[in-house]
């Protein structure tokens, strides 16, 4: 259990396990055969997170951002950081995390559509591949701002060319110009196209998968298992080619590194 500083929550809470409770626990949705893979794997978070990172299409680069961020930013310093929707991913004691499932490595349990902490609380936020899944994210990033002390930041990664991939649901996809219109109530520092081979790949794999399962669907669960392994080392290509200016056409996914104004 971290010690966190009681005085940062709004609302009453409940400790149970070593975790911040703020809303009725429920568990995570299971919809079918690769949705249970997934659920078993993360019982094994470093397991399932290298997994994630060299196996699935796309290129990693979000995770790699949030290491610079913290050992530039966070480590060792005064700051109240939390990784927002964290799932079973871990940074390390540095970064607080909060999510609406149960994980093991979850600190706070909440909506994060009404995060439990004060007005201007908060230092960083990283918030990784989660706006995607909540049905109002705007909601979300009101959210952020109100917490994020004034000059606070956030770093955010929000998919633009990706299949469906409901955890458990799957709601919206961004575009470049989407992102700068999200994030209009901050000063936006810089916005970054994450992985152009790997908005392809994802794509390609689902296709190959879908034409030879003959709409069998444990087949095509098969499939798509199948040519992930087979192709997932084109995505690193992206080392590369992420840095083409005109990536964002076909981009990923999109990081954005905002602060909250300085007057807010």
């Amino acid at each position: 259990m971290k010690n966190l500083n009681k005085e940062i929550f709004k609302d009453e809470y409940k400790i149970n396990n070593g975790k911040y409770i703020f809303i009725p626990v429920q568990e995570e949705i299971v919809t079918d055969f690769l949705d249970k893979i997934k659920y078993k794997l993360k019982k094994f978070n470093k397991i399932y997170s290298a997994l994630i990172e060299v196996v699935s299409p796309v290129y990693p680069q979000p995770f790699f951002d949030a290491r610079k961020i913290i050992r530039n930013e966070i480590k060792g310093k005064n700051v109240v950081a939390l990784n927002l929707g964290s799932g079973n991913s871990d940074f390390g004691n540095d970064l607080i995390n909060v999510d609406l499932l149960p994980y093991q490595n979850v600190d706070v349990i909440c909506d994060i559509e009404n995060i439990p902490f004060k007005d201007n609380s908060v230092d960083y936020i990283i918030n990784i591949a989660v706006l995607e899944h909540v049905p109002n994210p705007q909601k979300v990033i009101s959210e952020i701002h109100r917490i994020l002390k004034p000059t606070g930041k956030i770093y955010c990664f929000i998919p633009f060319m990706q299949p469906f991939h409901a955890s458990p649901y799957d709601f919206q996809r961004f575009t470049y110009e989407g992102m700068k219109h999200q994030f209009k109530d901050f000063n936006i520092i810089k916005i970054k196209s994450i992985g152009p081979t790997s908005g392809m790949l994802w794509v390609v794999q689902e296709w190959f998968a879908l034409v030879f399962s003959f709409g069998i669907k444990p087949l095509h669960t098969f499939l798509y298992l199948f040519f992930m392994l087979i192709t997932f080392p084109i995505k690193f290509l992206d080392i590369l080619l992420q840095f083409y200016p005109m990536s964002k056409n076909m981009a990923t996914g999109f990081s954005v590194w905002a602060e909250k104004k300085y007057n807010q």
